[in-house]
């Protein structure tokens, strides 16, 4: 049986490099179902415990919800949005750790985030990096991909050192299923 592996590029930014280059290292990934997740297909409002009480959970937090049920691993990429997560993941997160505190089930994670910038993303990994055990997260491996738009060029990490670490977090990544 295959396993359910789930992306997600924490952005809901319609051209996410973040999900761009998340995408690109799951298809890296034989032998798998990867359940591609797009912020922007789960619609919920901004969090408040008040619209928690007064409405409950959406529909769209319950749909992904579901998704992150079903996975046995999970690859995120985070967008950084002024040192920290975007809005639009931060949301997601706080309103899935509503429904279990424990969002990553206890699941193997390999952590990215990339930007335009040298340090891609840098700031938010290390941010992740020291939250999300706490919220499930068995970490099998991180990596900042600095300036997305000098390597990563026509679906392709062009930059030889970057590929060759990816392929070595995907190989790590694996054998923990």
């Amino acid at each position: 049986m295959k396993k359910n592996i789930v992306t997600i590029g924490g952005s809901n930014s319609k051209n996410s490099i973040n999900k761009i280059l998340v995408e690109y290292v799951g298809d890296l990934i034989n032998d798998i179902e990867l359940i591609k997740i797009d912020l922007n297909d789960f619609s919920m409002p901004q969090f408040s415990i008040d619209i928690e009480n007064e409405e409950g959970f959406s529909e769209g937090l319950i749909n992904l919800n579901e998704r992150i049920d079903k996975a046995d691993g999970f690859i995120i990429s985070l967008a950084e949005h002024n040192g920290s997560y975007s809005v639009a993941f931060k949301n997601a997160l706080d309103w899935l750790s509503r429904i279990n505190g424990k969002v990553w089930r206890n699941k193997p994670v390999l952590l990215l985030a990339t930007s335009p910038g040298e340090r891609g993303g840098q700031t938010v990994l290390d941010i992740a990096l020291g939250r999300f055990p706490y919220m499930g997260a068995t970490i099998i491996g991180s990596m900042s991909f600095p300036s997305f738009f000098d390597n990563f060029k026509e679906n392709e990490v062009v930059n030889t050192t970057l590929k060759l670490k990816l392929v070595e977090l995907v190989k790590q990544f694996k054998k923990s299923l």
